[in-house]
């Protein structure tokens, strides 16, 4: 038996609106912020789309790039959209951005919200891809690119997370550190969490006197502090290995805090490539990643796109290992 499609009516009875309010919406009216909200959840809960709005999603697009982030006190994000805008104003055409602050709700509605404005195709940095996310793709029929997360069924530019983590894995190796924290984030975040750990933990298992333990904190520098505190009054590590240069930078100051002194007592990496980390004291060692590069690359890419030319289902942005003074060397102190 065939689905029902879903009508305005519909919409309207679940939503606790007038049939005229829905039309409003749809075609772009105006309509309260709570109504908006209403009736945008029946749309994504339901699983329907209306046929207005199937509708419209078939009218002449624009040459508008919708851009979906998911904070705006993100360095990478910042970055990133600041490569996306120029590359889109090279190409004749505009960026329009909505941030999420990392509510998956949200980053759903911006993407249904998108489409109703009739974008010509959307560029998502998201930070999971969930079903609901694949059943949005499936229904705005609009070209999506995500940037910083992989997913076999999505056109994706990622940053080598993998690859990274396994070279900041032999890197501290080389400076002779066996006693290793891994500071990392929540494994719903598949590059963040998961890529940069396994490619660390890869190169540390082709050595058999390492002890390393793996910790979980948040992206806050605050929440980062909290736990590098308890990591090193419980293990004294030689060094920490942060997912993210934020993670590194609440891991000095703790550090700080403690009285221990960087990086004699107590080493520090990140991943990220922060422009504060040049200017610290003691800089940085990290993993640099080219967030306005890959900005470029993926408004290039979404462009191409929207005109029916082909583009490689994954594409990779490149990376680098910056060295400074937060690693000792412990392989000459022992000599």
């Amino acid at each position: 038996m065939g689905v029902k499609e879903m009508t305005i009516s519909d919409i309207a009875k679940l939503a606790g609106v007038a049939k005229s309010t829905v039309s409003r919406y749809l075609n772009g009216g105006s309509v309260s912020e709570e109504t908006k909200r209403k009736i945008e959840n029946v749309i994504i809960n339901t699983g329907y789309i209306p046929n207005t709005f199937a509708q419209s999603l078939k009218a002449k697009r624009t040459n508008i790039i919708g851009t979906v982030i998911p904070r705006l006190d993100s360095y990478a994000a910042a970055k990133t959209l600041i490569g996306i805008d120029e590359e889109l104003r090279a190409l004749n055409c505009q960026m329009l951005i909505s941030n999420t602050s990392q509510d998956l709700d949200r980053e759903l509605e911006s993407i249904y919200g998108f489409a109703r404005q009739k974008v010509a195709g959307i560029i998502l940095m998201a930070t999971q891809i969930t079903d609901a996310h694949l059943e949005a793709f499936k229904k705005i029929q609009i070209p999506v690119i995500l940037v910083g997360q992989l997913h076999h069924e999505i056109y994706s530019l990622i940053h080598q997370d993998y690859e990274s983590g396994y070279e900041m894995g032999k890197y501290v190796l080389l400076k002779g550190h066996r006693n290793i924290a891994f500071l990392g984030v929540t494994e719903k975040d598949i590059a963040v969490g998961v890529r940069r750990k396994e490619g660390f933990k890869k190169a540390l298992e082709e050595v058999v006197d390492c002890n390393v333990r793996f910790h979980e904190t948040s992206f806050s520098m605050m929440e980062a502090l909290k736990q590098a505190t308890l990591i090193i009054e419980k293990y004294k590590p030689s060094i920490i290995v942060c997912a993210t240069d934020n993670i590194a930078l609440g891991v000095l100051k703790a550090a700080s805090l403690k009285g221990l002194r960087i990086p004699e007592d107590l080493s520090i990496t990140g991943f990220g490539g922060y422009d504060v980390t040049e200017v610290i004291h003691p800089g940085l060692t990290t993993i640099k990643y080219f967030y306005k590069d890959a900005g470029q690359v993926a408004a290039r890419n979404i462009v191409k796109l929207v005109n029916g030319e082909d583009v490689n289902k994954v594409t990779h942005s490149k990376f680098k290992l910056i060295e400074r003074e937060s690693v000792d060397n412990r392989i000459v102190n022992i000599l």
